[in-house]
């Protein structure tokens, strides 16, 4: 298992958005993001450092692995 690196809401976002996400809606501090093929929404906390069990269950129901997900931040 990879180690999950520290990223902000909005770096885990841009991440998400390489993965074919989008700004659905943005309600305070959360942005829903969503894909429609394979359908999947994820909530996304905008604050400056994200937990590790947040941001690890933010990529389990995006679909992807972490390995992926730190791929998607460097590129």
């Amino acid at each position: 298992m990879s180690k999950l690196p520290q990223v902000s809401g909005r770096e885990c976002a841009k991440a998400l958005f390489k993965a074919g996400f989008y700004l659905k809606r943005r309600e305070g501090s959360h942005m829903i993001l969503r894909r429609d093929v394979p359908f999947a929404q994820v909530v996304v906390p905008d604050h400056p450092e994200l937990d590790r069990g947040t941001l690890r269950a933010i990529i389990r129901q995006a679909g992807l692995s972490v390995e992926e997900f730190v791929h998607l931040l460097h590129f």
